[in-house]
C-alpha cells in the first residue's frame, strides 16, 4: 500500500471543503450562463422580437439546417415543450418551415426560411462576438480544455441508468414527504 505523505492528508478537502467548492461551482456555472444571456436580452429580443428559446433554436438551426426537434432538444438541453413552443412561434412568424424527411416519413426537419435566413445573418456576428469574448482572456490550450471539462460535466448530467432514466434527475431527486 503505497505512504501518503502527510502534507497531502493535511491537504485534502473537508467535507465542508468540498460542499462549499461543489456549491461554488454550481453558483458559477449559474451565474456564467446569466451573464452570457445580458447581451441577448440587451441587443437582440426586443429588436427583433424573438424569445431566448427561439433566438438558441434559430441559431441552431443556421448552422445545423435540416435538423429535427428531437436532435435540437440533444444539442440545447432544453426540454421537448418549450422546444417544440419556440418551433411554433418560428414557424409561426415565418421564420422556418417544418417539412417531411423524405427518406424517413416520421422525421420532421427545419429549415431557414428566407426571413430565417436574414435573421440569423443579423443575429449571428452578435453570437460570435459573445463567444468570442467569453474565451478572450483564455489561451487555446486553456480553451480546449475549458471545452472537454464542459463535454465532461454535460456527459454526467446526460448520463442514463440502464432503463434509459437521467441519473441526474435520479440522484438528486428530493426525499419524499
Amino acid at each position: 500500500m503505497p505512504k501518503i505523505a502527510p502534507a497531502a492528508v493535511d491537504n485534502a478537502p473537508t467535507p465542508q471543503a468540498r460542499e462549499s467548492a461543489s456549491a461554488d461551482a454550481l453558483h458559477g456555472v449559474l451565474k456564467l450562463a446569466n451573464k452570457l444571456m445580458a447581451p441577448f436580452s440587451t441587443y437582440l429580443e426586443h429588436r427583433h422580437k424573438i424569445s431566448l428559446n427561439e433566438f438558441r433554436l434559430l441559431m441552431l438551426i443556421g448552422r445545423f439546417p435540416h435538423a429535427a426537434s428531437h436532435e435540437l432538444v440533444d444539442l440545447t438541453g432544453v426540454n421537448p415543450m418549450s422546444v417544440s413552443r419556440a418551433v411554433a412561434a418560428l414557424q409561426k412568424h415565418g421564420r422556418i418551415t417544418v417539412d417531411r424527411d423524405e427518406t424517413n416519413r416520421r422525421r420532421k426537419t427545419l429549415s431557414l426560411t428566407a426571413e430565417g435566413e436574414r435573421l440569423y445573418k443579423a443575429m449571428r456576428p452578435q453570437t460570435d462576438s459573445v463567444a468570442d469574448y467569453l474565451v478572450s482572456a483564455l489561451k487555446p490550450a486553456e480553451i480546449a480544455t475549458f471545452n472537454a471539462m464542459l463535454g465532461k460535466l454535460i456527459n454526467t448530467l446526460e448520463a442514463r441508468d440502464e432503463n434509459g432514466e437521467s441519473l441526474f434527475l435520479e440522484r438528486t431527486k428530493p426525499p419524499e414527504d
